[in-house]
């Protein structure tokens, strides 16, 4: 399944996420489109509810919301290196990269999987209880982020984007 997904070079998809938070009484809905270049270029458009840009390129992440951008580098951030790899390094087939900060099970068939991500850092595990990725084949469906706070994300990845 990594090497199905290693050999997928770019991506141009739609995405809907969820996001619950324990102190909120209702979930947050966003939309937009996500762009993969291997491997290590992933940029997330969030369109709605608000216009939103965050990027990814060689270990710089760039936020644009309006006109303002903030760049951080991912060095200087070691918390969010993990939420960022789990994406990054599935769509790019690595595990190595996966496995440094994660234990991984698969399971499942090419046909329809699914990988468990356990983080195996005790410090980041008092953030992150799991990511669950499902696809199929050489595409990822849904990105779901348990934290051991009680909030979780769903991401789910719909339909290439026409060129």
């Amino acid at each position: 399944m990594l090497q199905l997904l290693a050999a997928r070079r770019h991506g141009h998809v739609t995405f809907t996420e969820v996001h619950t938070f324990a102190m909120l009484e209702r979930p947050l809905y966003s939309s937009g489109e996500l762009l993969y270049d291997a491997p290590d270029q992933l940029e997330k458009r969030t369109l709605h509810p608000k216009p939103e840009d965050l990027r990814l390129e060689h270990g710089v992440i760039t936020v644009q919301r309006g006109h303002r951008t903030r760049v951080l580098s991912l060095r200087d951030y070691p918390q969010a290196v993990p939420f960022v790899e789990s994406l990054r390094a599935t769509l790019a087939g690595d595990r190595a990269a996966l496995e440094r900060y994660f234990r991984l099970q698969f399971s499942g068939s090419l046909a329809r999987w699914t990988l468990e991500l356990e983080p195996t850092d005790a410090a980041l595990a008092r953030t992150v209880r799991h990511v669950r990725i499902e696809g199929e084949q050489d595409r990822i469906q849904t990105v779901e982020t348990r934290q051991s706070d009680g909030d979780s994300s769903v991401l789910t990845i719909g339909p290439e984007v026409a060129p």
